[in-house]
C-alpha cells in the first residue's frame, strides 16, 4: 500500500517542481472513497470486514468523528422505529414500504439486514451508547478517533448481537 501511495505522489510530481501538503493529501487520504453514512451503514449491518476496511482506508479528525456519531444516531433512530415494526409486522419488505420518508431503494437491502441484525432492545441500547460516546468523545478530543474507531468495532461484530 505505501509503495502505491509513494508511486501515485511520484507520479504527480514528475510535471510538478513543487508538491503542497494538500496535494499529498488529496493523493493518498482515500476518505472521499467512503463516506460517513457508508461507514455507519457498514457497522450497523455487522459488516465488520468492510467496516475495518474503511476505518483504515479514511484518516478522520474530530470533526469527522462528530459527523459519523451524529449519523450513527440519525441512522440508530430510524432503525430503532423500523425494528418496533418489525416486531409487530414480522415482515420486513412490509416495514420498509411503510415507513415514513420512504426509504431509498438502493438502500433498501442494507435496511433489510440492519433490521435483522438487530432487536429493538438493542437498538435503545445502541442509541443511549451513541450519547455516551459523543461525550466521551468532546471531552477527550485528543483520543476521539481511537474512541469512536473502537466503539464502531465493538458494534460491528456479529457476536455483538
Amino acid at each position: 500500500n505505501l509503495n502505491n501511495e509513494l508511486a501515485k505522489i511520484e507520479n504527480y510530481t514528475r510535471n510538478k517542481k513543487k508538491i503542497q501538503l494538500d496535494d499529498i493529501v488529496k493523493l493518498t487520504n482515500l476518505a472521499d472513497n467512503y463516506s460517513v453514512s457508508e461507514l455507519v451503514d457498514c457497522c450497523l449491518s455487522k459488516n465488520k470486514k468492510k467496516t475495518i476496511h474503511i476505518l483504515n482506508e479514511n484518516n478522520y479528525s474530530l470533526e469527522d468523528c462528530i459527523i459519523i456519531i451524529r449519523t450513527f444516531l440519525v441512522k440508530s433512530k430510524r432503525l430503532l422505529v423500523l425494528t418496533k415494526n418489525f416486531d409487530k409486522i414480522k415482515n420486513v419488505n412490509s416495514v420498509i414500504l411503510q415507513y415514513k420518508p420512504p426509504i431509498f431503494w438502493k438502500d433498501k437491502e442494507l435496511i433489510k439486514i440492519q433490521i435483522q441484525s438487530w432487536s429493538y432492545l438493542k437498538v435503545e441500547s445502541l442509541i443511549y451508547k451513541i450519547n455516551e460516546i459523543e461525550l466521551l468523545i468532546k471531552k477527550n478530543s485528543n483520543s476521539a478517533v481511537n474512541i469512536l474507531s473502537d466503539f464502531i468495532l465493538e458494534q460491528s461484530d456479529k457476536a455483538n448481537n
